[in-house]
């Protein structure tokens, strides 16, 4: 146990996320013992969830700053080979929940299909604390230990139980108001919070435990950290009104055979999180059909729903090229932090949380910003809030490469540059996905609203796994990064980028003019989907609700 005078940044930084949490908890403890149904004006079960939902961030974010630190330092992987897991793996996360939102839609009701989904995750985090035989240092020896088949295990685990957790809990939140209810964007707003404070504070400590106890101690701690959550929510379940329950009666063996399939899919994602070639293969296939189906749809539609289309088609398309830039943070670029960066003491993984604390910092003011320009006239259509997102997340790698090579190729590069690349991804993000969802949610036709939103995710999927397909490219033939190479990869996928982003400005009148806003109207379809309160609400999609038309 260090004494306090040796602490360095990094046990400063894990000391002050550690008083963060139990204040927050202290919160929570003051607000159960409440008699009261409501608190701060709002009804207990938005706290409820706002508890649940941060500590389920909280594993996950944790455990997502340790994967490709544990893929390479414990695993023995090679930096590109390790990219390209991780970006196999995240595409899976995003696929998942379009079947679980369906399931909990049209079977299980949120509320069962989240505990069913804290379980899964549960397991998964605590099988990551399992791990194998210590000290090998030859990685195919390391790789034959049996112990490796829990690892792919767990992250079956996790993709299967974020599936149906990660879509159905912010649902909840949205039944526990009124559509008219003034309070939800108020609400929408705790529960964002939640979402961020979770991500950031499991980042610091888990990463922290996982860098400098072990990887066991960091894994054990996100596991902890859902089961935690768990039960918050089951215990917290009269708090929900009856909220999130089934749409009809389930019987029992119904619902005992989905969650066999749940358990069954745990089976195939083993297998898919092992083989990223099969992955890749069907996300293509999977594309295209997407692609021809939307065309077919939007051919039998009249001219101004079918342009629609068209722009849902133009904006979604974006989706991959913003976030396979964007995902390097947990990848690549964790990497080179920990390989290249001055850190002065701090562990990789704890860069990882600049991001959440970013969003809850900016999130609010490019809130107030869009309803500012809105209200002067001026604000930027959706398409050209696209373009400015790529430009920001291009211009991000730009001055990243810039600032490692102004001090020369031999030295560290200095870290506010780590801390300039996060901000700049952070506000193109801000640009982009909180505004994406809201634009599908008002262009789709009723009949494919879910079908919309569900493409969304999915080329927010292909767009993680373009991710590791990038950062297996940093790694070169033999596999291990160099600073020469990625800072060469950085430079030209941000100028590719942001040449991107030049096009889709130059587009965005034909676009913003296929999209016909001026004719939309309340029986419009999309702004009451049951998915759309998840619109944003983890770090990655930027934690703003999107706006809805008045009723």
């Amino acid at each position: 146990m260090k004494s306090m005078g040796s602490w360095n940044e990094g046990d400063w930084i894990a000391a002050i996320a550690a008083v963060a949490l139990f204040a927050v908890l202290v919160i929570g403890g003051v607000i159960s013992t409440r008699k009261s149904e409501e608190f701060a004006g709002h009804p207990r079960g938005l706290f409820v969830l706002f508890y649940a939902e941060m500590w389920e961030r909280f594993s996950y974010y944790g455990m997502r700053a340790l994967l490709v630190l544990y893929l390479t330092q414990f695993w023995l992987f090679s930096d590109g080979k390790a990219n390209l897991m991780y970006g196999g793996y995240n595409s899976l996360v995003y696929i998942t929940p379009v079947l679980g939102g369906y399931l909990a839609d049209r079977y299980l009701g949120q509320r069962k299909a989240v505990v069913f989904g804290g379980v899964i995750l549960a397991l998964g985090h605590l099988c990551m604390a399992y791990e194998g035989m210590q000290g090998v240092t030859d990685p195919l020896v390391k790789q034959a230990d049996p112990a490796i088949n829990v690892f792919w295990l767990a992250l079956a685990l996790i993709v299967v139980g974020s599936g149906f957790l990660k879509a159905n809990i912010s649902v909840i939140a949205g039944q526990l108001y009124r559509m008219t209810d003034p309070r939800r964007d108020a609400a929408y707003t705790i529960f964002y919070m939640g979402v961020n404070t979770g991500a950031a504070l499991g980042t610091i400590l888990v990463g922290y435990l996982g860098q400098t106890l072990g990887w066991s101690w960091g894994f054990g701690l996100a596991g902890i950290g859902m089961v935690l959550g768990l039960i918050i929510f089951m215990l917290g379940k009269p708090a929900l009104k009856g909220q999130g329950e089934p749409p009809k009666a389930l019987p029992t063996n119904r619902e005992w055979s989905l969650y066999a399939v749940g358990v069954a899919s745990v089976g195939v994602i083993w297998l898919l999180v092992q083989y990223q070639g099969a992955i890749q293969n069907l996300l293509i296939v999977s594309g295209v059909a997407m692609l021809l189906y939307t065309l077919y749809e939007a051919f039998k539609l009249p001219k101004e729903p079918r342009e629609r289309m068209f722009a849902i088609l133009f904006l979604v398309a974006l989706n991959p090229v913003f976030w396979g830039l964007f995902e390097q943070a947990g990848g690549s670029l964790n990497l080179y932090t920990d390989k290249y960066v001055d850190r002065g003491g701090v562990p990789t993984s704890l860069f990882q949380s600049i991001n959440p604390i970013y969003i809850i910092m900016l999130g609010p003011i490019f809130a107030g910003l869009w309803q500012w320009l809105g209200r002067k006239g001026i604000e930027p259509s959706a398409p050209a809030k696209f373009g400015f997102a790529l430009v920001q997340v291009g211009l991000s790698f730009l001055v990243f490469v810039w600032g490692a090579q102004s001090v020369g190729m031999a030295a560290l590069t200095p870290v506010i540059f780590v801390f300039l690349v996060y901000l700049l991804q952070t506000t193109g993000e801000l640009c982009l996905s909180p505004v994406g969802l809201s634009a599908m949610t008002r262009l789709s036709p009723a009949h494919l609203g879910s079908f919309i939103m569900g493409a969304w995710f999915y080329m927010t999927a292909v767009g993680q796994f373009v991710a590791g397909k990038i950062g297996e490219a940093t790694g070169g033939e033999s596999g291990e990064m160099s600073k020469e190479l990625t800072l060469a990869i950085y430079s030209k996928i941000g100028w590719v980028t942001i040449g991107v982003a030049v096009v889709v400005l130059v587009l965005s009148p034909i676009v913003k003019r296929w999209m016909h806003v001026e004719t939309l109207d309340d029986g419009d379809p999309g702004d009451d989907l049951r998915g759309l309160p998840q619109a944003g609400l983890e770090a990655q999609e930027a934690g703003m609700h999107p706006a809805v038309r008045p009723r």
